[in-house]
């Protein structure tokens, strides 16, 4: 458009004999138009880890993965530096520069004590589905803090366009932020995107068309066959291991996987990349003047992560199979808006553990933990100890949250009853610490995890307690794996950036998931958001 604009006006001066001229001047006019990009496009890999790009990097074709490391440029030692690593607090995290202390979501769902109920992190009482009748009362509003797209926004007085997509509801609100123009989620149950009144009164024509039965069955009723022939996937464990989880009327988790819920196969990945380009095209981003901006999750390789686990070859083909999707959609964008015009982000929300069934089988550290059955007998032991019933009101997100008022009430002291929590907890299978959340900055903890922990301490929605699992532990059985501590294989997390004026090149120096929004606003000029407590990674913005 800019340069259109500016040959049309020389012709107009000049005539038409100064065509030779013109083209010089148009590509300095050119450079000068490109000082922003169409289009920013961040992608979040629900539940990747860094390894993987590594692990089956000799399967990977050229235009997905290997393309972004080949051309643009790995941050390889990117951590997560608050705890827990969840969904909803990453996805919030890579977009506003923040942690939940400030941002307000300290989980997928918290205990609100106030009201004696479990809140989930984007629900909300005052706002109606579009699209379905069930469930979809969902907005950003929990969020105390302006995300990258909100700066964005107010940056240009709200020309710029902001949308989000996602499987996951939380997923598409949180990183959209408070201003977007919409965010989009599939509702399993009807199998369909939705969205809901934060933004719209109804469903536009371009996502009913979208939600079209044909459509989705190509997605939603498919069967999950390997890529390759199964004996090739010598990177992951033979496909019939006990500690994986059984999907819908399974009798073993094996391949072929009868057609399930499309959040737990790859195909999710190719839905939501479609649904995507639908947005793009129905929207028009990218086409303005102004720099749009769309997020992206992918939250299919968390559903299969969480039933099969990170060694599974059902993990290696949703990969392989992901590198086939993105390089469609590179080439898709490339044919778009043009190879360098669009800035495209990489990362992912958390990583995971090995299943502790893997770890037990190989003799490694792990193992599952019954935390209701803990939580009963914690009770137990405090009504024992100090004469009072349901001391605690609730275990959520592995924080504790003690009835304050009951103790108040029979003039106990609170350190009293924490001291004896955390010695009566330390004495339980598969717990390495707990610990008072108002008593963290003296607590004897590895430096490292104190700042993640006091990152991760909300005072108003935090529990009065931590629990800590020990390495390769989690709540629940020991099949499938989980995700959510302070250990590497949860925090270590690719962050992969390609595209408009991005070098060629890697670091290890430490970049932390804080990093990524200020890292947005230096490249855009525009103000980081309002809770960032990050910095620019200054190999891709500049010092």
């Amino acid at each position: 458009m800019c340069r259109k604009k500016f040959i049309a006006g020389l012709t107009s001066i000049v005539g038409a004999r100064a065509l030779i001229g013109i083209f010089l001047l148009t590509a300095v006019m050119t450079d000068l138009c490109a000082q922003k990009p169409k289009i920013v496009i961040g992608l979040v890999v629900d539940q990747m880890r860094w390894d993987y790009l590594y692990r089956y990097r000799d399967r990977y074709g050229k235009g997905g993965f290997n393309r972004i490391m080949g051309e643009g440029f790995s941050c390889d030692n990117t951590l997560i530096n608050y705890s827990p690593t969840v969904t909803a607090c990453g996805h919030t995290c890579i977009y506003t520069g923040s942690v939940p202390a400030l941002t307000g979501i300290m989980g997928n769902d918290w205990y609100d004590r106030y009201n004696g109920k479990i809140i989930y992190c984007t629900d909300d009482s005052t706002v109606t589905p579009i699209g379905t009748d069930r469930g979809g009362k969902m907005s950003p509003r929990n969020l105390l803090t302006t995300t990258i797209g909100d700066e964005l926004r107010m940056a240009d007085n709200f020309k710029s366009k902001v949308i989000g997509i996602a499987l996951k509801d939380r997923a598409a609100i949180l990183p959209a932020g408070h201003t977007a123009n919409g965010a989009f989620w599939f509702d399993s149950e009807t199998s369909r995107f939705v969205t809901s009144s934060y933004y719209m009164n109804e469903l536009p024509s371009w996502v009913q068309r979208f939600n079209d039965k044909k459509n989705m069955d190509s997605y939603v009723n498919r069967d999950w066959e390997t890529l390759y022939p199964i004996g090739t996937y010598t990177k992951s464990t033979s496909d019939d291991k006990t500690y994986e989880e059984v999907s819908g009327r399974e009798k073993r988790a094996v391949f072929p996987h009868r057609s399930g819920a499309v959040r737990a196969t790859p195909f999710g990945d190719g839905l939501t990349l479609n649904f995507a380009k639908a947005a793009m095209e129905a929207y028009g981003l990218g086409l303005g003047d102004a720099t749009d901006f769309l997020t992206i999750s992918l939250s299919s390789p968390d559903g299969v992560g969480h039933q099969y686990g990170p060694n599974s070859i059902e993990i290696e083909d949703t990969y392989l199979r992901l590198d086939q999707d993105l390089a469609g959609f590179f080439q898709w964008l490339d044919n778009r808006f043009g190879k360098n015009n669009y800035l495209f982000f990489l990362t992912a929300d958390h990583g995971v553990a090995s299943s502790p069934g893997y770890s037990i089988e190989n003799e490694m550290p792990g193992g599952a933990f019954d935390l209701s059955n803990i939580g009963k007998r914690l009770n137990e032991a405090l009504r024992e100890r100090f004469q009072i019933d349901n001391a605690i009101e609730s275990i959520t997100e592995l924080q504790i949250y003690i009835n304050r008022e009951l103790l108040a009430a029979h003039e106990i002291n609170k350190n009293t009853v924490e001291n004896y929590i955390a010695d009566w907890m330390i004495r339980q299978p598969g717990i390495a610490r707990v610990l008072s959340m108002e008593s963290l900055e003296s607590a004897v903890l590895p430096s490292p995890i104190k700042v993640m922990m006091v990152n991760g301490y909300n005072a108003a929605r935090s529990g009065d307690m931590a629990i800590i699992p020990l390495p390769g532990w989690k709540a629940g059985s020991i099949q499938g794996a989980d995700h959510g501590l302070i250990y590497a294989y949860d925090t270590h997390i690719p962050l992969l950036w390609m595209g408009w004026k991005i070098p060629h090149g890697s670091t290890n120096r430490l970049v932390g998931m804080t990093d990524i929004a200020p890292t947005l606003a230096s490249l855009l000029h525009i103000q980081m958001p309002s809770g960032c407590i990050g910095q620019p990674v200054v190999e891709i913005a500049g010092k």
